[in-house]
């Protein structure tokens, strides 16, 4: 009888411990994941939902931002506290250049006319770029630097890409020029 009722306690213990796991284990995982904007930034990107320029060009502030910081980084002291900031910035420039991205698909698929965000988008671009390359690669964020710059170098061809493709819509499509999105005739 003593060794059913161990057993049985025994039982109740571990699964207690595995839903205890099961339940903590999501949180941690949610605690280590990064949001590149802050909230104060994020509502202002959603004050601008209804104007796709005007959300363009708070992204190009906000990875200048993120640019300036990593920026000022690279002459610091070389130290395990410096290369793991350049490294959660870095993942933080990627991940937003990756949301401006979706961004710019989804506008461009609405024919959204974004013509002038486009220009500080592409001086941006270049500014990010040259900022990217100045960082020496180190162990501490080279993995993350890497990332960073395969999303810049596919942002720069999709912005030349809409341009272009925006250019030769509103050429044909003139009475739809300043829109925000195409609609149905």
């Amino acid at each position: 009888m003593r060794n059913f009722a161990a057993a049985r306690i025994s039982l109740v213990v571990t699964t207690l411990v595995a839903v205890s796991l099961l339940v903590t284990a999501p949180l941690a995982a949610q605690k280590d994941k990064r949001e590149p904007l802050t909230e104060a930034q994020q509502d202002q990107i959603a004050e601008q939902g209804v104007d796709p320029a005007a959300r363009v060009v708070l992204y190009v502030k906000f990875l200048s931002e993120h640019s300036d910081t990593i920026k000022g980084l690279i002459t610091r002291a070389h130290t395990a506290a410096r290369a793991k900031r350049i490294d959660g910035e870095l993942a933080d420039f990627a991940a937003l250049i990756d949301e401006l991205g979706d961004n710019l698909d989804m506008y461009s698929e609405r024919k959204a006319d974004i013509r002038k965000s486009l220009k500080p988008l592409n001086e941006g671009i270049a500014r990010w770029q040259g900022v990217l390359h100045a960082l020496p690669s180190e162990p501490g964020f080279e993995l993350s630097l890497k990332e960073a710059l395969d999303s810049i170098g596919d942002l720069t061809d999709e912005a030349k890409e809409i341009t272009s493709d925006q250019d030769a819509y509103f050429k044909a499509h003139p009475d739809e020029k300043n829109q925000d999105r195409a609609e149905p005739k």
